[in-house]
């Protein structure tokens, strides 16, 4: 009982103790609660809390990260470079070229920190100085509907732009500080000014100072002088208010670039003797370019640069919504076969030809049509339509009357079109062109002196022409029509032609493949073919009814004889053939004769590669306008495999091998096959179809083609090393008139291109492939020849042939034998050229079904 009555005791006094503390704490709290400044620190202090909390709550929740600025990646454009790897074109929405706080001009810097912010490198992101002045500002505007002066600094500007928006506010005013600030804290100095020398906007689409470098003065920053620097450091505060192509912005630029020299030289970054020469000098601005990288060299390369565009797309997308490598944001780096040199004489080779075809058939018509009202210099300026062709211009019929017609051009000015420098024919309903003109219509112009045009007329008419590299499939020009800008879509990619008589190699190549040789002998006369039970049998024939008789393979193909193509198709077997041509990429045709004659579609660029192939020994490449792609920070990104060649470059031996490449495509043909194509084909150029090359005195082969129409005419063909392809036709087909050959409009147009790019190229001859045994035959029979040799007649009586072992011919031929062959043949020389009245029996006979 004692003892429970002991623990009892405890228990009451421990918890008289716990009792007995609370009460002393209320007590000496309410104590303290009594005097009158205690309450009053406590309600003061409480008054900071929720002040700072309604303050984080209204400006400073979901600031962005300032440090995330130290990893920001801007939109950046991409650039193309050419062969040589120079850069030459860039695919931008916004012009911007990022280079580190070095690559920046000390000048330039001085200039930028004058014009925008000069005590940058002392403020901690907030310059309270300015702050003041623009808090004066604004209390004195309110109302009146006028933007108060930012008084922001560089810092603040950075905030801004990249962080927080263009919001006009005190709350944005306020966030912009704090997040100033805040980038202050996690950024250096010369970062801070590196992002906002890349970032800040400068006008004419140009985002930094590089790219506005660029747009105003077509030069690199570092090359500009101090005049040009102040100018750029002005444009910050309002690109708009110092428009240097208008009168009025040019007077504000020239007094706010003086203002920016005064301010830099007040603050001793540069002498008076600087400050007079700079104030001197005029703003030398050009005109308004289209590109980063306008030049000579990308000039004639508007087809080709679309083509690489379309190929990125595709691959990588457009925006930044489609990856971190968009096109127009992900600042990629394409490498590619562009050749300055090779693109100009392609593009005005085939634009001659067009002009030379289109010259004699009046005028085209006007290229648009615009409605005209008030609003028509907008329209006109938005349809984005404008020629690269000598000083040719595009211009609107503004008004007509008897005499002569008011013109609009690009830039707001006017121009006059007398009629009497409109009178050609208008082939579309006969009479002066003038006569047809009417206000809205959009057409073309050639200056005359003053404020004078001619009228002028772009071709109708209108083709496309590549070339490429045999060995490794990259194409070095593509032009798709008379201009890219008038009109995007690419003749050589794009349009869907009929080959004619190009495709035919392939068809022989499939006989080669199959038991014939090219001394083969196959008759050149009428051929009847049964087609079905409802269109019973079809029987071709030639022109006037009758036939050359037995002819050798290659006689057949030198003259593009059509009835022995048929024929050899017929005994190949058309499944055969249009495996061949599947196997080169041409297109994938069903079995019937008449696509052994061309009458499939395919592009340009299909032909040109698969002749590529026949010249690489039946080695098929893909046809590319890029070699490789490059991310931002220049790793490589496309190809998946493409693996660098680091011995490539090396300065000296190193005494291992030499780094040898492997070679790249698919054996699609037989190689022994592809160059008795060639072997043939160069007896096109020696005294076949396209004898106007044979004065360039070098190893050539090719076949020119017509279909049906004629529509299309082309010639594919090229050297060792180059291939090139070209056709003209309309694009919507239609006859190009009787006398159109291929040997005749494009075989020209080939040699217009190539001759001059060939000029400098070594005389190599076709290489045989192994296997291959060169025999000695008489040309006209195909016999095997002993004690007679080729000479360098074109027509020679003995040539050399190439064969497959064991193919050669067994018969042979007796000297006299040829020696009489000679005689008559040169007695028929005598009695002139026969007229070759078949060359396209298929489109006279409506065609093979």
């Amino acid at each position: 009982m004692n003892d429970a009555g002991a623990e009892n005791t405890s228990e009451d006094r421990f918890s008289y103790r716990v009792t007995r503390g609370v009460s002393d704490a209320r007590l000496t709290l309410a104590g303290w609660w009594q005097k009158r400044w205690v309450r009053r620190a406590t309600y003061v202090f409480g008054a900071v809390l929720v002040f700072f909390a309604l303050f984080w709550a209204i400006f400073a929740r979901d600031l962005p990260n300032a440090e995330a600025l130290a990893d920001y990646e801007p939109s950046l454009p991409s650039v193309v470079r050419d062969v040589n790897g120079e850069p030459v074109y860039s695919y931008a929405r916004e012009r911007r070229v990022q280079l580190s706080y070095n690559d920046f001009p000390p000048q330039l810097i001085r200039a930028v920190l004058s014009a925008e912010d000069k005590t940058f490198f002392s403020h901690h992101g907030v310059d309270f100085t300015g702050l003041a002045g623009a808090v004066i500002d604004y209390a004195s505007k309110i109302g009146s509907g006028e933007r108060a002066k930012g008084g922001s600094t560089i810092t603040q500007q950075v905030a801004k732009n990249l962080l927080l928006g263009d919001e006009y506010s005190p709350t944005r005013k306020i966030r912009e500080m704090i997040l100033a600030y805040r980038i202050e804290r996690a950024m250096t100095k010369q970062q801070i000014l590196e992002l906002y020398l890349n970032q800040i906007f400068l006008g004419r689409n140009a985002y930094g100072v590089q790219a506005a470098s660029r747009a105003y003065f077509n030069k690199d920053v570092g090359e500009l002088k101090l005049h040009q620097f102040a100018f750029l450091a002005i444009l910050p505060k309002g690109p708009a208010n110092y428009r240097p192509e208008t009168e009025k912005g040019y007077a504000r630029a020239l007094e706010r670039r003086n203002w920016a020299l005064g301010e830099m030289k007040q603050n001793g970054w540069i002498t008076d003797t600087q400050y007079r020469d700079a104030t001197s000098r005029p703003i030398d601005a050009v005109n308004q370019l289209g590109t980063l990288f306008d030049s000579a060299r990308a000039d004639a390369g508007g087809y080709y640069m679309e083509e690489v565009r379309r190929r990125l797309i595709e691959k990588f997308g457009d925006t930044e919504e489609d990856g971190p490598n968009s096109v127009y944001a992900g600042g990629l780096w394409i490498r590619t076969p562009y050749d300055a040199e090779i693109q100009g004489r392609t593009r005005d080779a085939l634009r001659n030809g067009l002009l030379r075809y289109s010259g004699g058939h009046g005028w085209s018509g006007p290229i648009a049509t615009i409605e005209m009202d008030d609003q028509w210099r907008s329209r006109f300026a938005s349809s984005f339509k404008s020629i690269d062709y000598q000083d040719w211009r595009v211009a609107v019929v503004v008004s007509k009357d008897r005499g002569a017609a008011e013109l609009g051009l690009s830039g707001g000015k006017t121009g006059t079109l007398p009629a009497s420098l409109a009178q050609t024919p208008y082939r579309k309903i006969g009479g002066p062109a003038f006569n047809a003109l009417k206000p809205g219509d959009m057409i073309v112009v050639k200056p005359m002196g003053g404020s004078t045009y001619a009228l002028r007329s772009v071709p109708e008419v209108s083709g496309g022409m590549m070339v490429q590299a045999v060995r490794t499939g990259r194409i070095y020009a593509m032009q798709g029509g008379f201009d890219s800008s008038l009109s995007s879509y690419n003749r050589v990619t794009q349009a869907q032609r009929q080959p004619g008589s190009t495709i035919k190699p392939f068809v022989y190549a499939a006989a080669l493949d199959n038991g014939m040789t090219p001394a083969t002998i196959i008759v050149d006369g009428p051929f009847c073919v049964w087609q079905s039970a409802s269109l019973g049998q079809k029987c071709f024939k030639n022109f006037d009814a009758g036939g050359g008789g037995p002819h050798t393979m290659r006689w057949g193909i030198e003259q593009s004889r059509n009835l022995m193509t048929v024929r050899t198709a017929s005994q190949t077997g058309m499944d055969r053939v249009v495996r061949t041509i599947k196997a080169m990429n041409i297109g994938d045709y069903q079995p019937y004769l008449a696509y052994a004659l061309g009458a499939g579609e395919t592009t340009v660029e299909k032909m040109v590669n698969a002749y590529a192939a026949l010249a690489n020994h039946g080695r098929l490449n893909s046809p590319r306008v890029i070699d490789y792609v490059q991310d931002r920070h220049g790793t490589v990104i496309w190809p998946d495999k493409w693996r660098a060649c680091a011995a490539c470059n090396a300065a000296d031996w190193d005494g291992k091998a030499m780094p040898r490449f492997g070679r790249s495509g698919k054996q699609a043909m037989n190689p022994m096959t592809a160059y008795q194509m060639v072997h043939i084909t160069e007896g096109v150029i020696q005294r076949g179809t396209a004898t106007v090359l044979a004065d360039l005195g070098r190893p050539l082969f090719g076949k020119t083609g017509t279909t049906n129409g004629p529509t299309n005419v082309w010639f594919v063909g090229g050297s060792p090393d180059l291939v090139a392809g070209v056709y003209l036709g309309y694009d919507t087909p239609r006859s190009l008139g009787g006398y159109a050959q291929g040997g005749r409009i494009s075989a020209p147009i080939w040699k217009e291109a190539m001759a001059p790019i060939l000029k400098d190229m070594p005389k190599e001859p076709f290489v045989a492939p192994a296997g291959i045994r060169m025999v000695r035959i008489d040309r006209r029979s195909g016999k095997r020849v002993y004690g007679a040799w080729p000479t360098s007649d074109p027509k020679p009586a003995v040539i050399w042939e190439a064969f497959k072992p064991e193919t050669e011919p067994r018969r042979t031929i007796r000297k006299e034998e040829l020696d009489a062959q000679a005689k008559a043949e040169r007695a028929r020389a005598a009695r002139g050229p026969a007229a070759n009245k078949d060359s396209d029996f298929l489109q006279r006979e409506g065609g093979i079904y």
